[in-house]
């Protein structure tokens, strides 16, 4: 049985501006096998991207599993909006890393 992380099931995994005050992340899947494994195993849930990111549930604005896709997208509130002072990331296209080692149970 084993174990796999998100990075080995997912096609692509990213993260973008969607707009000055949320970032917004992609998970899609090469296939529907992939993609139902994920969403069923339950790895992947508005409660574990908030812990994951180490932010308060509230500041995931969306989470939706996306069935005609093979996708997930979720976006999260910035704690300051994009290019404030001292911010690390202006175009959100860095926040992603977090997500590819999420285990997945293989059964």
């Amino acid at each position: 049985m084993g174990t796999r992380t998100l990075a080995e099931l997912a096609k692509t995994i990213r993260s973008k501006n969607a707009g000055t005050d949320r970032i917004t992340f992609d998970v899609i899947f090469h296939a529907e096998e992939e993609y139902r494994h994920v969403k069923e195993s339950g790895v992947l849930t508005r409660e574990a991207v908030a812990a994951l990111f180490k932010v308060d549930e509230e500041r995931v604005v969306d989470f939706v599993y996306f069935d005609p896709a093979y996708a997930v997208k979720f976006t999260l509130a910035r704690a300051a909006p994009s290019g404030s002072p001292g911010e690390g990331d202006v175009f959100g296209c860095q926040q992603y890393p977090p997500l590819l080692d999420i285990v997945v149970p293989m059964d």
